[in-house]
């Protein structure tokens, strides 16, 4: 049917982002950190120039993946929507159920360690809510 009800799992934070009701309600937000962890499979990028260009302090954004190797993946995508990796899966069942309830979850680079060809990169994981 055309008319149909849809029901989407988007919290008010991720609906008015971008928009200038965002602006609005920009001061009421809360960054709450939960977690200091690290992006997994940056080794395994099919486009690795995404690693130059980041620093510490970006926020990045995750996004969940349908993934039949971990029903618990979660992705972490830069400012630009390309990805860098994923959360660790010993690390990611509690924020996938997060996500799958409907929070928005981010992350912020918190070091980068170049060691040999492979580059480590710290993140912090924040729950993002008013």
């Amino acid at each position: 049917m055309a008319n149909e009800l849809t029901e989407h799992q988007q919290n008010l934070v991720s609906l008015v982002q971008g928009h200038e009701l965002g602006d609005i309600i920009k001061p009421l937000i809360k960054e709450i950190h939960l977690f200091d962890s690290y992006v997994a499979g940056t080794s395994h990028l099919d486009d690795k120039s995404v690693l130059e260009k980041i620093k510490v302090g970006d926020m990045l954004s995750l996004q969940r993946e349908n993934n039949k190797f971990d029903s618990n993946a979660i992705i972490i995508l830069n400012d630009e929507g390309k990805k860098m990796g994923y959360v660790p899966e010993k690390d990611n069942i509690v924020f996938a159920r997060l996500m799958d309830a409907g929070k928005l979850l981010k992350a912020k680079i918190s070091s980068i360690t170049q060691k040999g060809s492979f580059t480590q990169i710290g993140v912090e994981i924040y729950l993002v809510d008013l």
